[in-house]
């Protein structure tokens, strides 16, 4: 690493679930790449003795009970105070020599967030199912911000401590990934990506995510975000598709009406009536919630510019 970033504080912050087989080399890895760095080792309730191996293996070893990496993220960004954070699964599947060059980008060019950008090293490292829903919600995001994004489910990124102590976590499980991402991307923050090895996870060691469970999940977050962040636009989607289904159904009771003057299908009449005042709702439910979000955002950016810049 050179001296632009050799005498900054450098933490490393790694998250753990049931990581005892690949925790050791995950921390002996990171030490060999960021010798001047501290290692901490996030334990969140393991029961195969993580947070002893990490331990012996000369990490800062940490406890976090409630439950959830949203949860452990929360802690990490809270209790530790330094001018780069390099955040990693535990699971021994990023490549620590990569380290240097995302800290040293950070640091030359004064950028937020780095992402490592995964970039497996044999075609069958990523399930299907995660990969298409990587894509799909990647996808998304860059719709939403006009921005695009690689890899926003990555798990090896480096924040300044202006993104770190800005960032109100609200998530509680493994949509922090996505929560970062548009904490970056909706205050306009300075964002890069470096492609990273991937590798396959140490023999004997188990993904913790679920492709239908986490599928869904994904599903979800896309319709969380799009109703936080653009509410206007979603409430007025949700404002047009009620007042079509009201004037559908009220097209052929003002044709009897006009031919008849009478309006023999009364229940009709006023499920047509409650649909179009629902979209009248649902439309000025957008606005109010478009103001609020507005001012969420200048008080997380206000926040933001509380921090020092990085140096």
């Amino acid at each position: 690493m050179t001296s632009i970033a050799q005498a900054r504080r450098i933490a490393v912050l790694i998250p753990c679930y049931n990581e005892a087989i690949a925790i050791t080399a995950v921390v002996d890895d990171f030490r060999r790449a960021l010798p001047q760095a501290q290692i901490h080792v996030f334990d969140n309730n393991s029961s195969d003795g993580t947070a002893e191996v990490a331990a012996k293996a000369g990490a800062i070893v940490h406890s976090v009970k409630l439950q959830g990496k949203g949860h452990v993220v929360r802690r990490m960004f809270a209790d530790i105070d330094a001018d780069a954070y390099v955040m990693v699964d535990g699971d021994d599947t990023y490549d620590a020599a990569s380290a240097p060059a995302l800290i040293e980008r950070l640091f030359a060019e004064k950028l937020d967030t780095v992402v490592g950008v995964r970039k497996p090293i044999h075609a069958d490292v990523h399930r299907p199912g995660h990969a298409f829903g990587n894509r799909m919600l990647t996808g998304f995001l860059s719709y939403l911000f006009g921005r695009n994004c690689s890899d926003i489910l990555s798990g090896y990124r480096v924040f300044s401590r202006r993104f770190a102590k800005s960032f109100p976590v609200l998530s509680q499980g493994f949509e922090i990934e996505t929560e970062l991402t548009v904490h970056a991307l909706e205050l306009k923050m300075a964002v890069a990506e470096v492609v990273t090895p991937f590798k396959e996870r140490p023999e004997g060691s188990h993904s913790k995510l679920s492709t239908v469970r986490d599928g869904i999940r994904i599903v979800v977050t896309m319709v969380r975000l799009f109703g936080a962040e653009r509410p206007l636009a979603f409430y007025s989607l949700i404002a047009a598709v009620l007042a079509l289904l009201a004037v559908l159904l009220a097209v052929p009771l003002f044709v009897t009406y006009a031919e008849t003057g009478l309006v023999p299908r009364f229940p009709t009449a006023i499920l047509s009536t409650g649909l179009m005042l629902l979209a009248a709702l649902a439309f000025f439910a957008g606005l109010i919630l478009d103001t609020v979000t507005r001012g969420r955002r200048e008080l997380k950016m206000l926040a933001y510019l509380s921090q020092r810049a990085p140096e």
